[in-house]
């Protein structure tokens, strides 16, 4: 599990989520100094901390270095708050102070995450099932009958378990909205 950044690995970070690209040291020196005062040395000792964590890779261009994030900065936040849910001793309780914490904005943008995770859900549940376990045996074409044309009572077909949709998938259409964005 990650261990949270420190304050300049986050800045350093920072820059190369928000610029999508590979950078150089140089390039987000420059960025930083706008900000405070700071040594090439530093921020090249940084990105080699965090290419040795395995927040970024790199690739050599001429005597410097490009570096590129390996993940978002959406999978590292979920990461750190999974790792912080995971360690509780509670982890509703846990859950319950994290969402008092919230804004009305990040309790919508929570509920929309919630709704696109069951749509998910709900669609892999929506698709067929393999069989499962031993194949049926093919029932007769006709079963056996008496003289009279009508099937014999030993060998009456009984009806051949079908299996039903989930109860979540009954009464949907075709049509079924999925959420917004999608």
């Amino acid at each position: 599990m990650p261990r949270p950044l420190g304050e300049l690995e986050d800045a350093v970070m920072t820059r190369v989520w928000q610029w999508n690209r590979p950078v150089t040291v140089r390039e987000v020196l420059e960025d930083l100094q706008q900000e405070r005062s700071i040594a090439y040395t530093t921020v090249m000792t940084v990105m080699d901390n965090l290419h040795q964590k395995g927040w970024v890779r790199r690739e050599a261009e001429g005597r410097a270095y490009r570096y590129t994030a390996v993940s978002t900065r959406a999978a590292y936040s979920a990461a750190l708050m999974n790792e912080a849910w995971s360690t509780s001793d509670n982890p509703a309780a846990a859950l319950v102070a994290f969402f008092g914490m919230m804004s009305a904005e990040q309790r919508d943008a929570l509920r929309d995450a919630v709704r696109v995770v069951q749509y998910d859900d709900e669609s892999v549940a929506e698709t067929p099932a393999e069989p499962r376990g031993e194949p049926r045996a093919e029932a007769p074409a006709e079963p056996p009958s008496t003289p009279s044309g009508e099937p014999s009572p030993e060998h009456s077909p009984e009806p051949s378990p079908e299996p039903s949709a989930p109860p979540e998938a009954e009464g949907r259409t075709a049509g079924h909205p999925g959420p917004p964005g999608r």
